[in-house]
């Protein structure tokens, strides 16, 4: 028989599941550890933060371990004031038009839209 490991699921409480139903997953950026899971009851998608021991354990128990890092964009400066909610509805409108894409190519060349 298999290793067998208890974790919680948020609606159906504790929950035992095998080492191919997790999946480790450690940020190579920051470190950050955490596992993700299917509950067998709900089918509801689990993930939760954990320390790096955890992780290790995990794994040593032959749970897949996978690597992931956070997007550049985080990184980048960024100038100006962020978008208010009535820049998204504006946004969303133009989205809505046929021609949006040719009215965004001429607004990046200085015609105004």
């Amino acid at each position: 028989m298999g290793t067998t490991i208890r974790a919680t699921c948020p609606t159906c409480g504790d929950v035992e599941l095998g080492v191919a139903d997790l999946t480790a997953l450690l940020c190579s950026t920051t470190q950050a550890a955490s596992y993700s899971f299917r509950c067998p009851r709900c089918r509801m998608l689990v993930a939760k933060p954990t320390g790096r021991q955890v992780v290790d354990v995990l794994v040593s128990s032959g749970v897949e371990l996978r690597y992931w890092r956070l997007p550049a964009e985080l990184g980048e400066v960024h100038h100006g004031p962020p978008l208010a909610p009535a820049d998204v509805i504006s946004l969303r409108a133009e989205l809505t038009r046929d021609d949006w894409y040719q009215r965004l190519v001429s607004a990046g060349s200085g015609e105004s839209i």
